[in-house]
């Protein structure tokens, strides 16, 4: 039984569980009188990396005042309130898929909090894999934390006195953090936008026609606000926007060779967006035309599993010669699906989401091109229901390599046991999936259609070779289950 979510308290809105999850995504404005109203227009435009809760924080040079509620940004916010509630010059916005901390109201972000050197609000996407001993060493000195999110650690550290002390703490405090993050903070008096040294995940600079600054995690949302994209904020940079205009200081002097997500191209990013120097669409179909090339197969069309795969489809299509087909419809109503105890409901609950056009796929030879398959269980239930509605052979490809290992970095794939490729073999995937042939692409074949060499990308989720060493992996439930154990 699924409870509703509570408005002020702590408690838990079950989500899928059983398939991959989107990270967060950032924006924030600095200058214009209708700041929020922008910053919930580069929010809606990057709904797709999460879609748990939403926030926006403002200022009007003297206090921040922010709002989060669980749900959709169309849902969290009327015009109403963003005109009256969240008025002010500046404003930082969130949406959130839990990495860290389950999908609570009270981590929802923003984070609006009230330390030493007066009101601060931050919003973050990645995760900190020396949350728990950061925590645990607040919480032995008398620390009380309020949420269950790696982020608040951050506040904790701004907030020690001989970290505030210092002219300039923002440097210092982020030298202690070790993993992924892209942060966004606001101050009554400035924004402050930073990204690990390992670049892991993105963050552009943009600029609006009247000239106000602005951030974000992906540049769709610099075309939804009418901004010009500017430059990325490097790895181990901070980048200030205030009423001076915008200035760059360093934390780090970043690492000779960074660790940016695949992930992100395969999966993750808006196809409009240009993610680490690419633009993810064309990557994409370079990635369709590449496992063409590896993994050919005798067919009648190619179909995409919407949405993300379809710009690799596109790619096998072209490449292969195969005509391209929409043979799956999918409900933009139904949203994300919830758990189900028993795989005949989940198959039920796929059948509501994608709508297959018996006509096109019956007695038919398909090709069906899916981004990713982690831990099968969907999957499964997508080629049942395509096999339902009569496809005589269903070959499925996959353009990314197995994904083996699991990430500590901002996305929320399940331990390494629950991933479907652990320990099997492609012949053993093939068979739990039901399908007549499986094909992944090649580490080489995806590595060789990004821009930069393969050094300066991180592929651990497939390979198991983690460029950002991880001492104490970190469990989504860490915290809370660390509260458990306390009472």
């Amino acid at each position: 039984m699924r409870l509703p979510v509570a408005e002020n308290a702590c408690e838990s809105l079950v989500i899928d569980e059983y398939e991959k999850k989107e990270k967060c995504g950032l924006f924030g404005v600095w200058g214009p009188a209708n700041a929020s109203q922008i910053c919930y227009q580069g929010l809606f435009a990057q709904q797709h990396r999460g879609q748990e809760s939403a926030g926006i924080a403002v200022t009007d040079g003297v206090q921040i005042n922010g709002h989060t509620g669980m749900g959709l940004v169309a849902q969290v916010f009327s015009p109403r309130l963003l005109r009256e509630e969240l008025s002010g010059h500046a404003a930082i916005g969130h949406v959130r898929y839990s990495t860290t901390g389950s999908s609570r109201i009270c981590n929802a972000q923003p984070l609006v909090r009230q330390y030493l050197l007066g009101p601060v609000a931050v919003a973050h996407n990645g995760n900190l894999i020396n949350a728990g001993l950061l925590r645990r060493d607040y919480e032995e000195h008398g620390h009380i934390f309020q949420t269950t999110t790696d982020t608040e650690i951050i506040v904790h550290l701004m907030a020690k006195p001989t970290h505030a002390s210092k002219p300039d703490p923002l440097p210092h405090v982020l030298r202690h953090l070790q993993g992924a993050f892209s942060l966004v903070f606001l101050f009554p008096d400035r924004i402050e936008a930073c990204r690990d040294p390992w670049g892991v995940r993105p963050l552009v600079i943009g600029r609006l026609r009247e000239g106000y600054w602005c951030v974000a995690s992906e540049t769709c949302a610099l075309d939804a606000v009418d901004a010009s994209h500017v430059r990325e904020v490097e790895p181990g940079e901070i980048v200030r926007i205030d009423a001076k205009g915008l200035s760059s200081r360093r934390f780090d002097p970043g690492v000779p060779e960074p660790a940016h997500c695949v992930f992100e191209h395969v999966y993750f990013a808006n196809p409009a967006s240009r993610v680490f120097g690419d633009t993810v669409h064309v990557v994409r179909e370079n990635l369709g035309r590449a496992l063409a090339r590896e993994a050919p197969v005798a067919a009648d069309f190619v179909m995409p599993m919407p949405d993300s795969g379809r710009s690799a489809a596109l790619g096998f299509a072209k490449e292969s010669g195969i005509p391209f087909e929409e043979g799956i419809v999918p409900n933009r109503f139904v949203g994300r699906t919830f758990i189900l105890p028993t795989q005949s409901q989940r198959d039920r609950a796929v059948a509501m989401k994608l709508n297959i056009i018996p006509d096109l796929v019956k007695d038919r030879r398909i090709v069906i091109v899916e981004d990713s398959v982690v831990r099968g269980t969907t999957t499964r239930s997508k080629m049942r229901a395509i096999r339902h509605a009569g496809a005589r052979e269903i070959h499925l490809r996959v353009s990314c390599p197995p994904i083996r290992h699991p990430c500590f970095y901002g996305i929320d794939f399940p331990t390494r046991t629950e991933l479907i490729a652990h320990e099997r073999t492609v012949e053993q995937i093939r068979t739990f999936l039901e399908v007549d042939s499986l094909a992944y692409l090649s580490l080489e074949g995806m590595l060789s259609c990004l821009t930069h060499p393969p050094q300066r990308y991180c592929s651990a989720c497939w390979t198991g070779q983690y460029k950002i060493p991880v001492d104490q992996p970190m469990g989504k439930f860490n915290f809370e289950r660390d509260q458990l154990r306390m009472f």
